[in-house]
């Protein structure tokens, strides 16, 4: 009986039957002996103890199958794929009708290996020959053998040549004796947060900062008011660092068993945290949220009533108020009747991670993603597939805004003690779109002074607003800009033109972080701005889609402030002939009056002039200069 109870202290979901020419009667008594001391301390969860034992069985009978049965489910349990492989495949040599059964456990060691193929002949053969009678074996079986046909699906359609899944452990500066795990780190990628555990049970918050040389320091205790004698967890810095929101549990302050929280970074650290109140918080469970780079949408995981079953994936909106709107559902296209969790939105606000163990994947929770289509709908969720994902339960993924650099916790073989935090190189087909930033202050261009204002980062090919901020009180604005598209950048504030600008990454990769401070100039006469988002082709002056997100915002301009009369003025380089670029120049600026007039702005505010090549503001001798004298600008005739 005690031989029977081992295999399924181990692995409870196996059966064993008993036929020839293996018979368990005829095994040698001192083996049994080994066997039944193995079986002892693998039911304390002494498993090195026990393997010993089983060892010393197999060395004094060489044909004992239930033994090296047991050495593979045990290895399977320490995760030691290759040596479980190594005895199952032992004991099918000694007797392959007798260890058919063992084709299930021995199919979930070759999976986690990444050896699928082989998996899903072994519990093909299984289903084939003998299915198990139980019907919890049976449906783990089918389970499985869905798991592998789906893993070698996926492995014959995502090939990437020379691509090694290689994590590197962080090192003793960040990883401890104890458990780390959700690392995060600030856009410009010199500040790592992540959660401690300590004594076993206490959570706290640790950052880390990158050396000159590009180390990281030794993680020390968050600073500030936000650790404290209660676990803090799940947390998720914005981009910017300059907020804090983490999940606390059963809190006096708490709503339900566990609740978001805000913490803010100030000069003497992290501030104490505030729940987030019950437009966020439910009386069910939050937990792992996570801010957009913009600091617009917070996401984070619920299971609250009215889901879709298990926990669900939300999302909140900060309204013009400055305050979190109702949580939205993000939908049955990623949420599902089972868990859904672990959202992490990239810095370029476009593509969203999280895990389900719904979705077609490797046998438990895997990492999927998704990303927002035009209107703000999410294409439908892809597994990032093996070996990001394997077998066992994945958990969160933060991806650094190079797009391709991972951070993860595990407790691979070479852990400083229990979770540690790792990193490692993405596949290229599963990366999200390399962002870098642009972070400056605006102004108000006569005094200087820093002033609140929106900026907005536009995508030009779908003239969809992938971005905005409202700036602090002191004109400090942070905006994220993936690299792949083309974008208008605008920044506006009541009673002040707006700035406009362009950044044109879909042909180039930009080596370096943009700093621009913007001085917004008072609605005045004679106040005027280069409308840098107005194209046209070569010699030609029918205005191209791409303009129109920034003639839309001079629409708006014009139409909240109704007695301002305009020129649009139109500008050329030296190229040609004068006459030609004269006529040209007039051209363009009527077809942007003409585009304000279809959009009922009285054409009594609005001249018309073209200067052809006679007010250049570069040297014409260098392309760049050219380029700057092709114009259009905007002037406040009068208010």
């Amino acid at each position: 009986m005690k031989r029977l109870l081992l295999f399924f202290a181990c692995c409870s979901l196996f059966q064993y039957s008993f036929s020839q020419p293996y018979d368990p009667e005829k095994v040698n008594k001192k083996a049994v002996q080994f066997f039944d001391q193995a079986y002892e301390r693998a039911q304390d969860g002494n498993y090195p103890n026990a393997i010993g034992l089983l060892l010393q069985a197999v060395k004094t009978d060489t044909k004992y199958v239930d033994a090296y049965l047991a050495l593979g489910n045990i290895y399977g349990i320490l995760k030691n794929y290759k040596s479980a492989i190594g005895y199952y495949e032992k004991a099918f040599a000694i007797d392959s009708g007798y260890t058919l059964q063992d084709k299930l456990p021995y199919s979930i060691n070759l999976a986690g290996l990444g050896e699928f193929e082989r998996a899903l002949a072994a519990v093909n053969e299984l289903l084939t020959k003998k299915p198990p009678k139980n019907p919890v074996t049976l449906e783990n079986a089918y389970k499985r053998q869905r798991s592998y046909e789906f893993a070698v699906e996926y492995a014959s359609n995502n090939q990437q040549k020379n691509y090694v899944f290689a994590p590197q452990n962080m090192g003793d500066s960040v990883n401890s004796n104890e458990s780390e795990y959700f690392p995060c780190l600030t856009i410009d990628g010199n500040q790592l947060a992540f959660t401690r555990k300590l004594n076993g049970r206490n959570e706290d918050f640790f950052t880390s900062s990158k050396t000159p040389s590009g180390n990281w320091g030794v993680a020390k205790p968050m600073e500030g008011n936000v650790n404290t004698e209660q676990s803090e967890g799940a947390q998720n810095i914005s981009q910017d660092g300059q907020w804090l929101v983490f999940t606390g549990c059963y809190r006096p302050d708490g709503m339900g068993g566990c609740d978001l929280y805000i913490s803010y970074k100030t000069e003497n650290g992290w501030s104490e945290a505030m729940n987030l109140g019950g437009t966020i918080n439910s009386d069910q469970w939050e937990s792992q949220p996570c801010l957009s780079p913009d600091k617009n949408e917070l996401y984070f995981v619920s299971r609250r009533f009215g889901g879709y079953g298990g926990s669900d994936i939300y999302v909140s909106r900060m309204q013009p108020n400055g305050k979190w709107g109702n949580p939205e559902n993000l939908g049955p296209g990623i949420n599902t009747p089972a868990d859904e969790q672990c959202p992490f939105i990239h810095a370029d606000n476009q593509t969203l991670y999280f895990t389900s163990d719904h979705w077609p994947g490797y046998g438990d929770e895997d990492l999927f993603y998704v990303r927002k289509q035009p209107g703000g709908r999410w294409s439908k969720p892809v597994n990032l597939g093996y070996p990001v994902n394997t077998i066992d339960r994945e958990g969160t993924l933060f991806i650094a805004a190079d797009g391709k650099t991972a951070y993860y916790a595990s407790d691979r073989s070479d852990s400083k003690g229990g979770l540690d935090i790792y990193s490692f190189e993405l596949r290229e087909n599963i990366r999200p779109a390399k962002t870098l930033w642009v972070k400056g202050k605006v102004f108000d261009k006569k005094t200087t002074n820093g002033i609140s204002a929106a900026v907005e980062l536009i995508d030009l090919a779908t003239k969809q607003v992938l971005t905005k901020v409202q700036t602090s009180e002191s004109g400090e604005y942070f905006i994220t800009l993936p690299v792949g598209k083309d974008y208008a950048f605008n920044v506006t504030r009541k009673g002040y033109l707006f700035y406009s600008d362009n950044f044109p990454m879909s042909n180039r990769s930009p080596d370096s972080i943009y700093e621009k401070n913007i001085g917004l100039q008072p609605i005045e006469a004679n106040a005027s701005i280069v409308l840098k988002n107005i194209f046209f082709d070569v010699n030609k002056f029918e205005l191209k889609p791409a303009s129109q997100a920034e003639l839309d915002i001079l629409v708006q301009l014009l139409a909240e402030n109704p007695s301002v009369k305009i020129e649009i003025s139109g500008h050329t380089d030296n190229v040609g002939q004068p006459a030609d670029n004269l006529t040209l120049s007039i051209n363009r600026a009527k077809a942007v009056v003409s585009y304000l007039v279809n959009k009922n702005i009285s054409a009594q505010r609005l001249i018309a002039k073209g200067y052809g090549e006679t007010k250049p503001i570069a040297d014409n001798k260098s392309d760049e200069g050219r380029a700057e004298n092709r114009r259009t600008e905007m002037k406040v005739v009068s208010q």
